[in-house]
Order: structure tokens, then sequence, then C-alpha cells
């Protein structure tokens, strides 16, 4: 099969082909790769529903397969990532805090608004498996709660209401940006039935109250948040989001371009010492990389969807390695992956992100001075977040560049889902 043949139309071997050089990124913008109209891949999508395509592409020999896959992830006991495949005991200490009777107020709110049949719907106990159902594809793996685009303005907006509360407001921009780019790349590719604003499930567990533990799920194309209150302690985690576009030439905001300056004024500050071990690979196809180590789906980050048990080991430079400049460009990138939290729940989870500052790792895959696409990966014993550099999916970039993004966010040794707190009570 050559670097270039088509897996099943919507993925390359390209992507999962180790080359020898630097992977240049495109000198124009996403627009040289948008796929023609009339194109048999998007030409054959055209008109079918969400449902519909969920039908046709789950047909496709490779993705089936893949999903069975999943489906057997999905299925295991969970355990939560580990560095090691051991979880590491009492680093995510609950301490309890106030709870926001507004978030509570939001979630009845749209309960008030459900019939009986979409409360049920809707509604799942705390510990119930379906937490882990979450995906970020464009067609649909599992159904879990209500569908926003099969429901009126008002039960939408109401469900939005949810997730705004629980957010701090510029964490709730960067999501409903996502949501909207969503919908932005429906309107280019013209198959806004699948890809739009409100192509989204949206789900929640246990009973809203300010005294017993409770959360919500949304998740759909590019976009996967799983809040969880304990004790008035906020977790936000696994997250994912993406983009394809992520970078638009002003049409739409660029969602990520603040954590990437961040790791690259890090990446390249770099001493020649600590760039031999922080350089993992040198580039994102580095044909050095081990079997396996390149998904067709997931290409580099390994925190994504139906990950929840998986064995990442630390690679790269440990922060205790690095100076104090250095550090803090380390800290700034987990503070932006944390600002979706609150102001305050953010707080306390940066401090302890800081209690185990010391033992963080940082790798990068990739060249340093920005003129490649890359992978880089903060790890520690309480948060895992990624950003990776994706080939074409709609759009026909065969290689990774900077306009199609995934970014994950994990709370390592048990915490996803908000289960190490959940313990605790």
């Amino acid at each position: 099969m050559s670097n270039d043949a088509d897996i099943d139309g919507y993925f390359s071997s390209a992507r999962v082909t180790g080359r020898e050089g630097a992977i240049e990124l495109p000198t124009h913008n996403y627009r040289a790769h948008l796929i023609d109209l009339d194109d048999p891949k998007l030409a054959e999508s055209r008109g079918m529903d969400f449902e519909e395509f969920a039908e046709d592409r789950q047909k496709a020999p490779f993705l089936r397969e893949l999903l069975d896959y999943w489906d057997g992830l999905y299925r295991e006991p969970f355990v939560g990532v580990t560095s090691d495949g051991s979880v590491r005991e009492g680093v995510h200490p609950l301490h309890p805090t106030a709870p926001d009777p507004d978030l509570v107020a939001a979630a009845e709110r749209m309960l008030s608004l459900l019939s009986d049949e979409q409360r049920e719907q809707v509604s799942y106990p705390l510990d119930a498996p379906e937490w882990r159902a979450w995906s970020n594809p464009e067609f649909v793996v599992y159904r879990v709660g209500l569908r926003l685009e099969t429901l009126p303005d008002e039960i939408v907006d109401a469900a939005l209401a949810i997730v705004r509360a629980s957010l701090s407001p510029e964490g709730y921009e960067r999501v409903h940006e996502a949501m909207a780019l969503n919908g932005f790349l429906g309107e280019l590719v013209d198959l806004p039935r699948i890809m739009n604003d409100r192509s989204y499930w949206f789900s929640i567990f246990g009973t809203p109250s300010t005294d017993d533990p409770w959360g919500w799920q949304l998740f759909g194309h590019h976009v996967a948040l799983n809040f969880v209150t304990v004790a008035g302690r906020h977790v936000i985690a696994p997250v994912f989001l993406g983009a394809e576009p992520a970078l638009s030439d002003g049409e739409r905001p660029p969602l990520f371009e603040k954590r990437e300056n961040i790791a690259l004024e890090l990446a390249q500050s770099f001493s020649d010492e600590q760039r031999e071990v922080a350089v993992v690979y040198d580039s994102v196809l580095d044909p050095a990389m081990p079997e396996g180590r390149l998904h067709p789906a997931d290409e580099r980050h390994v925190a994504g969807a139906f990950r929840d048990n998986r064995v990442i080991p630390y690679e790269g430079i440990r922060a205790d390695a690095l100076t104090e400049r250095q550090r803090e460009l380390l800290r700034a990138i987990v503070e932006d992956t944390l600002l979706l939290l609150v102001e305050p729940q953010r707080e306390a989870t940066l401090r302890d992100v800081d209690a185990h500052l010391e033992e963080t790792y940082f790798s990068w895959y990739g060249g340093t001075d920005g003129t490649q696409p890359f992978y880089f990966r903060v790890h520690s014993p309480v948060i895992i977040t990624e950003l990776d550099h994706h080939a074409g999916v709609w759009l026909n970039n065969r290689l990774p560049a900077r306009f199609h993004v995934h970014t994950t966010l994990r709370l390592p040794n048990g915490n996803d889902y908000g289960k190490a707190y959940l313990a605790q009570l």
C-alpha cells in the first residue's frame, strides 16, 4: 500500500506511515484543501441525516473493526489512566467547598421542560457505564441522552444554560466556538445535517442537588465534556476539544492559538541538553516511532475516547530539569487547558497540579520552529493534556497540518468522571 492509499475513503495510510525528513506545513490556508463539493465522498452523503450517515459509515470494514475494538475498551471495568498499570492512590484529595445553587437551578429548569419520555432518556444514575460511551467522530457510535438537533430551541437553550452555568465565561465561549466551528465545517462541505452546531448528545447523571454529587455530559464531533460536582468540587474530565479547520483566516476565532504559542515558546527555549530529552521524535511522522504508535483515527494523541484505562508511560523532560521561566510556561499550558473551570475551581485544580509539578513531564514531537506540525503532552500524576495536529478528514491534506487540531484532558490515577473524589465520600 502506498503512503497515499486510502484506508476507507476518509483515512489514508499517509497519516500513519513514517517518513524521513521534515513534515512542512502548507504555506497556504485551509481553503486550498477544500474537497470539491461534487466529489463522491461528499456527494454520496449529501441529504443524509446523522442516523443515515452513521449507518452508511459503519459498513466500512476498517471502521467496523475500529468500532468493535472501541466497544471492547468501553466494556472494561473502569481503572483510570496510569503510567505503569498501577493506580497511584491519594493524589486527588477531595477538599469540599460550597456547592453552586445556580448550577442546580439550571439543571432543574431543563428537566422541567422535558416530557416524561425525554426526562427518562436524558437521565442516568451517577454510576452508569454510559459516562464512558462518549466519542468525538462526526458519526454516531453510542446514543447517550438527547440529541440537541432533534430538540426545540427552548430545550436546547436550557441544556446549554447548564453548560454555561458549569463553566467559566471564557471556557464556555471556547466550547461554544468549537460547536460553532463544527457548523462552519458542515457549511464548507455542504453537509449541514451531518455536522452542525447542535450535532451533540446531552445527558444528566445523578439527581441535580446541592447535597449530592451529580454531573452532565455533552459530546459529538470535536467536542466531548464530562462534568461532575462532588462536595462542591468540580471535575471537567475527560475533555476532548478539536476543530477542522482550527485556523480560519479571521472567519472564526482560532481555538488553540494561545496554547500552541506557549508550547512553542517553551520548546524553543530548550538548551541542547534539554532538547535531547524533551523532543522525543523529530517529526510527527518520525519513522523511529514504534509499531502502533500512530493510529489512523487518533494519530498521536493517546488520551482520547475509550482510553479510560490506558497505560501511558511518562516521556520527555521532567519539570525539575527546567528553568523557572520554563516551568512557568509549562504551568501556563495547563492553566489554558483548565480554562473551562470557573476560576475558584481552576485554582483548586492548579494547586493539585502544583503539588506534583516537579514530577511533571513535557514531551514534544516535531520541529520547534513553527514550520512543521507538532504534538505535545504534559503528563503528571494528576493531569494529562495533549495537543496534536492531524491530517484532513473533511479537508484533503493527507499529512498533518495546524488547521486540524485535537486536544485532550484527563485526570490520571482514577479521577476521570470524578471517580477518585466519589470514592472519598
